[in-house]
């Protein structure tokens, strides 16, 4: 390379480094450990959510916040947290519980879930012509079905006309009358019918769709017409019926015309309804259907009722195979919005035939990305080292087996040892797939599931390289975890442990009235047995002025009906003896209780007034506020320990308003 092209290379990299500095420069750094904008920009917004305003007071407040976080997290390196390692176990296993879920929901659930509710906001009429093909087909009859629907797909493509085919060639029984029309259809469609639902909302107007299958054959879709969705809608009838017991009812379409006249003068259609609609599930609810969407109903109901303006419209009477109908609109449902409906959809499109479809195409995704290279020959050659116990749990990886590798993927190769293991863990499966004696079927099986799960394995190795937003969790997760176990160490151990600084600091805190206890009442807690309440004036009496030891021997001489405890009670504590006057000798009113039906009463034997409580009395208070203490003088320590330094610039930038 000659200097010129030298130093115009230089400069391209020198400018490509600005470029990247500009967008994402160092906010701040601690002990010479760099944070960066996006960082911060991250964890300012996740914590603050919709109060995430930027303001210069925000923003510099939760900078304090953050700063006072890392240099914990830096005293925690430099005490080797990070080399613990039940520490490093407790990340990596959060890393794959998280990596596991994160792949297929990124890749996967979220694009699915987006794909089925950007779909629900078209309604899409299609025709098919269908052949369909057995519930446990033969690979002939499959074969049979494929070669039947590619004639008719090239006839088709050689002008056919798709209404003429639909009739006469199509398995559909009801095309003969409809030309293969369904109608309107809007996503999801049922389990078994992705494929159709994606050539539906992916094939132009007026066109037909290559071949697709479903669970009940081969189709060939044609879309007749696009609509924004119609939704759902919560409507109300009046039926009146053409037929009953098969008999047609002459008056019918007379009787609805004289029930709207009455409405159109000011009837109740709800009365109306209950009154007079022969749709006996209805009728008790005012005509009520309830809310439903499309293909519900019949299309002249449903048209009639989608096609009101406004909720409280009612249109003239209509007619359907059932009867007569007169609808009102109550409420036009509107769609919900993407982040209301995600969690419904989540829920079933991972019981839908498309997630496993769209796993399965993120693999391969992921091995054509990855320079995917497997190896027949030695697949085969690991095959005949297999025998009978392959099948049984007895089955042992076979230490000898050469090291040959089975497939590569990006730099990582996977050998037969390492299939041997998998298959050793896989004992259930291995075993329930083997039932029918094929050694060789069962350990292609097997090595699928190898493919798979080392393909996905791989994939989460590369997520923080891939998506940043995994490596921020990552970050935040492991710094969590060693800010824990550090102020775990230093301070809430200490402060619980160490009784000699506890009890100086309480000591220091003496006098100021920080731990005091309230009022006090030393309370005496009286039970007269039941079957004794003609006594309950004399004990009362006798309470007054005698102590608990004079009670007691004084009305338990033959048996014991009087029992008392003593305890003392801040004042606020409890609710009857907080209404009493507090003073000594006062007795609260009798009560019953509901269990055993004994009368109790209280006396308040003495007032305590405010004092200042115990070290013991007190500790767990003392303990907490110890807590807080040794935490502020460790963060003044760490800030003299390490030098921060934040850069002006990128911080002005950060602020809004």
């Amino acid at each position: 390379m000659n200097r010129l092209n030298y130093t115009f290379l230089l400069i391209i990299i020198f400018q490509c480094l600005g470029m990247s500095q500009t967008k994402d420069q160092v906010l701040f750094t601690v002990a010479g450990e760099p944070v960066n904008v996006s960082e911060f920009k991250y964890i300012y917004e996740k914590t603050n959510g919709e109060k995430a305003d930027y303001s210069e007071r925000s923003v510099n407040e939760y900078l304090e916040l953050y700063k006072k976080f890392k240099l914990k997290v830096a005293k925690a390196k430099e005490m080797r947290l990070d080399t613990i390692t039940s520490l490093k176990n407790e990340l990596e296993g959060y890393r794959k519980q998280l990596a596991n879920s994160y792949l297929i929901d990124k890749e996967v659930t979220e694009q699915l879930t987006k794909e089925a509710y950007d779909r629900s906001l078209k309604d899409i009429d299609i025709s098919h012509i269908m052949v369909l093909i057995p519930k446990n087909p033969s690979p002939t009859d499959t074969l049979a079905a494929y070669t039947k629907i590619k004639g008719l797909k090239k006839e088709l493509d050689a002008g056919a006309d798709f209404v003429t085919l639909a009739k006469t060639k199509s398995d559909d029984k009801t095309a003969v009358e409809n030309g293969g029309r369904i109608g309107f259809v809007n996503a999801m469609l049922p389990n078994g019918f992705y494929q159709m639902e994606t050539a539906a909302y992916t094939t132009p107007v007026g066109q037909y769709s290559d071949i697709v299958r479903t669970k009940a054959g081969y189709h060939i879709i044609k879309v007749n017409q696009k609509r924004d969705a119609r939704g759902e809608m919560d409507a109300a009838h009046i039926l009146i019926r053409k037929k009953k017991k098969d008999r047609v009812v002459k008056n019918a379409k007379a009787r609805i015309d004289s029930i709207y006249q009455a409405i159109l003068d000011g009837a109740s259609f709800t009365e109306l309804a209950r009154s007079l609609s022969e749709d006996q599930q209805s009728a008790p609810k005012g005509g009520s259907v309830g809310t439903f969407g499309i293909n519900r109903y019949e299309k002249n109901f449903e048209d009639t009722a989608f096609g009101l303006a406004k909720d409280g419209d009612i249109a003239a009477p209509i007619e359907t195979t059932v009867g007569w109908h007169i609808i009102k609109r109550i409420q036009k449902k509107p769609k919900a919005e993407y982040s209301i409906m995600r969690g419904r959809l989540q829920s079933k499109i991972k019981r839908d035939e498309r997630y496993e479809m769209a796993k399965a195409a993120m693999i391969q995704r992921i091995k054509d990305d990855n320079n995917f290279v497997e190896s027949d020959k030695a697949f085969d050659q690991f095959i005949r080292t297999l025998d009978v116990s392959y099948l049984s749990y007895k089955y042992k990886p076979d230490t000898d087996v050469t090291k040959k590798v089975l497939f590569s993927i990006g730099d990582e190769n996977f050998t037969q040892v390492d299939f041997a293991k998998f298959s050793a863990d896989q004992s259930r499966k291995r075993m329930q797939i083997g039932r029918d004696g094929d050694i060789e079927q069962t350990a292609r099986t097997l090595y699928e599931d190898f493919v798979k799960a080392s393909a996905l394995a791989y994939e989460e190795r590369q997520l923080e390289t891939k998506y940043p937003e995994f490596k921020s969790l990552m970050r935040e997760y492991e710094e969590g975890i060693l800010l824990f176990e550090a102020t775990k160490i230093l301070v809430w151990d200490r402060a619980s442990q160490d009784s000699v600084g506890l009890a100086n600091y309480f000591d220091k805190l003496k006098g100021r009235g920080k731990y005091l206890w309230d009022d006090r009442a030393e309370v005496t807690f009286y039970k007269l047995k039941a079957g004794n309440e003609k006594m309950i004036d004399k004990v009362r009496d006798a309470a007054k002025n005698k102590s608990v030891t004079e009670m007691m021997d004084k009305f338990n001489k033959k048996e014991e009906i009087l029992t008392a405890r003593t305890e003392v009670i801040e004042k606020g504590k409890n609710k009857v003896l907080d209404a009493l006057d507090w003073k000594a000798g006062t007795l609260s009113a009798n009560e019953v209780s509901k269990r055993d039906k004994s009368t109790n009463f209280m006396k308040i034997e003495k007032v305590i007034p405010p004092s200042e409580k115990t070290i013991d009395e007190a500790r767990g208070y003392i303990v907490a506020d110890y807590q807080d203490y040794l935490e502020k003088n460790w963060i003044q320590e760490l800030a003299q320990e390490y030098d921060i330094s934040v850069n002006a610039k990128a911080l002005k930038k950060l602020i809004k308003k």
